[in-house]
């Protein structure tokens, strides 16, 4: 070290220089792990940057097909609707024109019976006649043979005779006219056997329909409800209890006035009519359970049930711009509409069946307590609140308390709306 009048040197003991080395290459070897680490998690942060993009148009794909698949589940639902509503008409007209057949195959019997004792009363009062021409003609015949004795009564038995004949032809003319009615009534008799067996054929067709349409129409809801774990017995036992009211076009056919057994078809038409009754009361149902999307509009999946960071996650999150519209996933009362910590804005609606559905982290709620609200209102606004690291819903479905993962209701009903 040289200084303005004298220069100075420093000597580095051996020890004092490997030490002064070594600390010089730690520290390179840290920077060049240091800037190898960081060159690392930079090229790492890119591919998963990559990923989280693909997952994401992934994700939005797979929305979109299930978008799709829904619309389309929703038209076949509407004609399916149709479709019982035609089925319905049919069995409607097809009661009234059995009704009608019933009524006319009754009056057209008592018709025949009338006929038929009218014409053996005509038979037996003809013979009877004949019978009383036959004797009285022998009679005047001996009287005539017998001599002069008859002359004086001759003329009060030609009268006899010719009141006889007279009688005996309009006798005949009259059994000649009822046999003639007689015939009419047997091809009648035919021609309505006839149309009764056209129509037994129409009706079988009908019948046919109705019960392939009954069959599409039940099978798939039997099984949205049983894919979501609900017992069927027991859900419909439920939904009748609430709606015991009868008469109208489902109540079972009663063709019998004389205490009969039920014939098949109207047999068959009560086991349609009970079809259609299941029918509508799994649609009420449906109206009640939550098998609806909270969501309507594109959303990202982000979040699905189970353990998540060593903690129990109890629903499915939804993420999408803030204010996207959130909707009641099926009818009931709304039991709960405010702050909740960890869940920030809550609105809590209770469904029939034991089932309870939550919607957290809203920026606005739209409904209060005790509101009672249908499938597809609007009960809020997605937001961020509560403990949450970005804007989406936390949706949730409970059943007597237990929680319950909601895309087992939301696949369930992929195939019915």
């Amino acid at each position: 070290m040289r200084s303005d009048t004298d220069t100075r040197f420093i000597r580095l003991r051996p020890v004092s220089q490997l030490i002064a080395f070594a600390g010089v290459s730690v520290f390179v070897s840290w920077s060049i792990i240091a800037t190898a680490i960081l060159l690392m998690d930079s090229i790492g942060s890119g591919n998963f940057r990559e990923q989280a993009k693909r997952d994401q148009r992934t994700y939005e794909a797979r929305l979109n097909a299930l978008s799709h698949e829904r619309d389309l589940r929703a038209r076949e639902a509407s004609e399916a609707q149709e479709r019982f509503n035609s089925a319905l008409a049919q069995i409607s007209v097809m009661q009234s024109e059995l009704l009608n057949s019933e009524t006319r195959r009754r009056e057209m019997e008592t018709g025949i019976e009338v006929i038929q004792n009218t014409l053996r009363r005509t038979m037996k009062e003809r013979d009877g006649a004949r019978e009383k021409a036959e004797t009285l003609t022998a009679s005047l015949a001996e009287r005539a043979g017998s001599g002069d004795a008859l002359d004086d009564e001759g003329g009060t038995g030609a009268s006899t005779v010719d009141f006889l004949t007279a009688a005996l032809a309009d006798t005949a003319k009259e059994r000649d006219k009822i046999s003639e009615d007689a015939q009419d009534a047997i091809l009648y008799a035919d021609e309505m056997t006839q149309q009764i067996r056209l129509m037994q054929d129409q009706n079988d067709q009908i019948f046919q329909q109705l019960e392939d349409a009954m069959t599409i129409s039940v099978e798939p809801l039997d099984k949205m409800f049983r894919a979501a774990g609900l017992n069927t017995k027991s859900l419909l036992d439920t939904v009748k209890s609430g709606y015991s009211g009868q008469g109208g076009p489902l109540m079972p056919l009663s063709l019998s006035t004389r205490g009969e057994e039920p014939s098949p078809d109207a047999l068959r038409a009560n086991r349609i009519l009970n079809q259609m009754d299941r029918l509508n009361m799994y649609r009420i149902a449906a109206q009640k359970a939550p098998f609806a999307m909270p969501v309507k509009s594109a959303f990202r999946h982000t979040s699905g049930f189970g353990k998540r960071w060593g903690r129990m996650h109890s629903g499915t999150d939804l993420a999408a711009p803030q204010g996207t519209p959130i909707y009641a996933t099926a009818d009931g009362v709304v039991t709960y509409a405010g702050w909740q910590s960890g869940y920030g804005r809550l609105v809590k609606v209770q469904h029939a069946f034991g089932i309870e559905t939550r919607y957290a982290h809203q920026s606005k709620i739209r409904v209060k307590k005790g509101q009672r609200v249908s499938r597809g209102d609007r009960i809020g606004d997605m937001g961020s609140t509560g403990r949450s690291t970005g804007t989406h819903l936390h949706y949730e479905i409970r059943v007597d308390g237990k929680a319950i993962n909601p895309m087992i209701y939301i696949k369930a009903a992929r195939d019915v709306f």
